[in-house]
């Protein structure tokens, strides 16, 4: 059939295979779905001297057929003067010849200059580099439902997808002004990834569908080759995920300056050149370190440890507009530490910031958006609310593989936990926490995937799982806990394990949690003891947190969310079916169990006590849930054909209907709030977006994927 496509200067698949057009076919049936399912739209204002600027056109979301380069570059003043002073090359020599051209429908031609003020919880906090989407190779498009070029300009695969090959843009440069070349990525992946010194580990899309690690090449310096050993169908919506460089795997570090930190290009360096605080390691952090090159549309001009980071445009950025004009607008970030919430949240009142992401901060949410509007004269920032694309909100789901014999029996029982479900008041907990917004949910993954919304089988199956257990019907719960066992033996008003010990639920949560999920886990103890069960709530040093999970002695977690979903269920499956590299999750025993699952290696660890094995780790139960995930999974993760993927995945969740829930949420899709100054424009308001957003898991880094490096001042001279 011949070799599938991608092109920039195309913008199409090429020799389309079968399997091609029935995702392009999923992708537009989507599209037409979420516009319906989406979450009722919040009250907006506009500020009314960026009006105009901020509204773009009336098309909502991103082109998906790339864009054609410009036919001259424009730059910042600022640079046009070190060009003329003869401190720079010509702007087109510092970027590609064919650059990444911004293809959002909301975009309004920018102006230059100005400082844009964020603020994080600490000057290394990673929250701050989700504004930077300038290591992507592959870029997220439409709130997760398409993806576009990034470094990387085209792409194909061969008719089965195990192999990509992939061709990035010629003449990028790194911000010191040396070309990138894709040394860079083999750098990272031989004296990084492969080096047994160094801590980074292959990330999920290096390894082919039975474990093995893809081989990977690069022929010259613009073409890089990934060969797997089975179909690798989900590659390019991997590439897509995170914003790399800190936040998710690195896939690139500038090799001409790292090496001589390195000990295979300098015999000098320090044995502990790859700790955290080793030279190398230190080096490489181009958020903490000015001399470390970037790719982001600003680098670091200046660090203050604990109070600010200072970042300036980047000269050899490869994103220009449509008019040609070279990114970012804005001259200047600055990014304050604040670490108390509640002084975070004084001063953003008092209009100390200029851009605000409610989520990434943790110091706003929902309960913040009645002030907020009050203070809006003086801060000068509105209120955007933008979906949240979550399958739980604040979610609980027990530890499976929890130590201690009695409990966990109880735990593995689906009906104890269906009980609990039924028991739960998601209603009340709809008002108090998320101000009647979403949709009440059993918990699921994302309602955004397409696996929810190719077809009406998809939209069916969501619907199961959202409602399988929802009902808050207290009566029924009681009468499954007497079913099973679960009774008040000894008059004393509280319910006993089966076997007549004391049962006691413990809501596990770090203590350094933010307020919706305490309150939500004061909902569940009230609920939960209404039908007879003893409830504790109990706050864990942040530090211990780990360690204790991995190790079953935590029972439950009640301080997350399940975001998970972005274009497929399958691009973040850990959630769905426990899996290697991925203990947080709500076996983590099993988890672990994983890489050596079907091995020689899992016979010999069979006399030896699951919680004693390094890492602990525990056998399925044959024929139950767990081992039919896994089985599903490894048929479903290597089938090319995006329709026969999605079915596979339907029949896991079928699973997680009849032996679940493994967790549970409150609402779906609810806003998230985010803040943006007045004089600000190019920042999407929520009408704007292909979904009304998506801001719920880090691997769809928002705002990132709408590139801030396109927002600008209307008046730019009056925030210098």
């Amino acid at each position: 059939m011949g070799r599938a496509r991608w092109s920039d200067s195309g913008g199409h698949w090429t020799e389309i295979s079968r399997r091609h057009l029935l995702y392009a076919c999923a992708a537009a049936v989507g599209g037409v779905m979420l516009s319906a399912c989406s979450s009722g739209s919040a009250g907006q204002t506009r500020g009314s001297r960026a009006g105009q600027a901020k509204s773009g056109s009336a098309k909502r979301g991103s082109a998906t057929k790339p864009r054609s380069a410009p036919s001259s570059l424009e730059e910042a003043p600022s640079l046009a003067a070190q060009v003329k002073a003869g401190r720079l090359p010509p702007v087109a020599e510092r970027v590609p010849k064919r650059p990444y051209v911004v293809p959002h429908h909301w975009l309004t031609p920018g102006k230059y200059g100005g400082r844009l003020r964020l603020v994080a919880s600490s000057t290394d906090s990673a929250t701050f580099r989700e504004y930077m989407y300038g290591h992507s190779l592959i870029r997220w498009l439409n709130d997760g439902m398409d993806i576009g070029p990034g470094l990387v300009e085209s792409w194909e695969t061969n008719d089965d997808a195990s192999e990509w090959t992939f061709h990035f843009r010629p003449g990028l440069r790194w911000s010191d002004g040396a070309p990138w070349t894709t040394d860079d990525i083999m750098f990272w992946w031989n004296d990084m990834v492969r080096n047994d010194a160094h801590p980074e580990q292959p990330p999920d899309e290096t390894r082919s569908g039975d474990g093995t690690l893809m081989e990977l090449s690069a022929p010259d310096d613009v073409t890089l080759v990934m060969r797997f050993t089975t179909p690798a169908p989900l590659t390019p919506f991997h590439l897509a995920r995170w914003v790399n460089g800190g936040v998710g795997p690195s896939w690139m570090v500038p090799k001409h300056y790292l090496k001589r930190f390195h000990p295979a290009y300098n015999d000098k360096v320090s044995k502990d050149w790859a700790s955290a605080k080793g030279e190398f390691e230190l080096k490489r952090n181009w958020t903490v370190n000015p001399e470390c090159p970037t790719m982001t549309g600003w680098r670091l001009k200046s660090y203050e440890e604990g109070r600010q980071a200072v970042f300036e445009r980047n000269p050899y950025y490869w994103c220009v507009d449509a008019q040609g004009r070279q990114l970012p607008y804005i001259d200047t970030v600055t990014v304050t530490a604040v670490a108390d919430p509640e002084v975070m949240k004084l001063q953003i009142q008092e209009g100390a910031y200029d851009h605000v992401d409610g989520y990434l901060t943790g110091s706003v949410t929902l309960s913040d958006v009645s002030s907020l509007k009050q203070t809006q004269k003086r801060s000068r920032l509105e209120v955007l609310l933008w979906d949240s694309g979550d399958g739980t909100g604040s979610l609980f789901f027990f530890n499976y593989d929890y130590r201690e014999p009695a409990m966990r029996e109880l735990i593995r029982n689906p009906k104890f936990r269906q009980a609990l479900s039924h028991a739960f008041d998601r209603a009340e907990a709809q008002k108090a926490i998320y101000f009647n917004t979403g949709e009440r949910t059993t918990g699921t993954y994302s309602p955004k995937s397409l696996d929810f919304l190719v077809n009406d089988e998809a939209k069916n199956i969501y619907q199961q799982w959202r409602d399988s257990y929802v009902a808050y019907d207290p009566e029924k719960a009681k009468a499954i806990l007497d079913e099973i066992g679960v009774v008040d033996a000894d008059g004393d008003g509280k319910r006993e394990l089966p076997d007549g010990g004391k049962l006691v639920i413990r809501l596990d949560y770090p203590a350094n949690t933010s307020g919706d999920h305490v309150r939500k886990n004061e909902l569940l103890k009230r609920d939960w003891e209404k039908i007879g069960l003893e409830t504790k709530l109990n706050p864990v040093p942040p530090d211990a947190w780990t360690v204790e999970w991995d190790a079953g002695k935590l029972m439950s977690t009640t301080a997350w969310e399940m975001g998970g979903g972005i274009h497929e269920i399958l691009v973040e499956p850990q959630v769905l079916v426990p899996l290697e590299g991925f203990s947080a999750w709500w076996a983590p025993l099993h988890a672990n169990f994983h890489a050596v699952w079907n091995t020689d290696e899992a016979a010999k660890l069979r006399d030896t006590d699951p919680y004693e094995r390094t890492p602990p780790s525990v056998e399925p139960e044959p024929g139950g849930p767990i081992e039919r995930l896994w089985q599903l999974y490894d048929e479903a993760k290597k089938e090319p054909d995006a329709l026969r993927r999605y079915a596979k995945v339907w029949e896991m969740i079928k699973i997680h209907i009849s032996d679940g829930p493994f967790f549970m949420g409150v609402v779906a899709n609810f806003p998230r709030v985010v803040l943006a100054h007045e004089d600000l424009a190019n920042v999407p308001r929520r009408e704007n977006l292909r979904l009304n957003g998506f801001c719920g898991p880090w691997s769809h880094p928002n705002p990132a994927v709408y590139d801030p490096e396109t927002w600008y001042w209307v008046n730019p001279e009056e925030h210098s």
